[in-house]
């Protein structure tokens, strides 16, 4: 897993987040690196019944490219709010689907990345590894 933070994910997921977001119902935007080394990005899509996170919705859109491990991920969030930890369902999801990778988040102004692992202490483990 990448220990350094990957600025140019961080940038992509910025400029979705900024020219994309609309109203309530796309707030939210992920950039994931491919194991291949190419970006993908996504956004959320709010609805009252659950809508998916900017982070499932990046899986989802990197499994329709081809990209199917990902190393890297972030979160952005629209009106300059910076990058944004997934929350606790994405957590588990991003553990489940990719064990190893790298969450970028931020401490204050510093960003960091750290395994998924490290936000998801004590996490369930649905399948066997082996």
């Amino acid at each position: 897993m990448p220990t350094t933070v990957d600025h140019e994910l961080v940038e992509a997921a910025a400029r979705v987040a900024s020219g994309h977001a609309r109203g309530d119902a796309h707030t939210v935007a992920a950039a994931a690196r491919a194991r291949d080394g190419r970006i993908v990005t996504a956004m959320n899509v709010y609805h009252f019944t659950g809508g998916p996170c900017a982070e499932l919705a990046v899986i989802g859109t990197a499994a329709g490219q081809g990209a199917h491990r990902l190393d890297t991920i972030v979160a952005v969030g629209d009106g300059d709010r910076g990058v944004m930890p997934p929350c606790g369902r994405c957590r588990q999801v991003l553990f489940d689907y990719f064990p190893s990778i790298g969450v970028i988040v931020a401490a204050g102004d510093a960003l960091s990345t750290v395994p998924i692992a490290e936000l998801l202490p004590g996490a369930y483990v649905w399948r066997d590894e082996a």
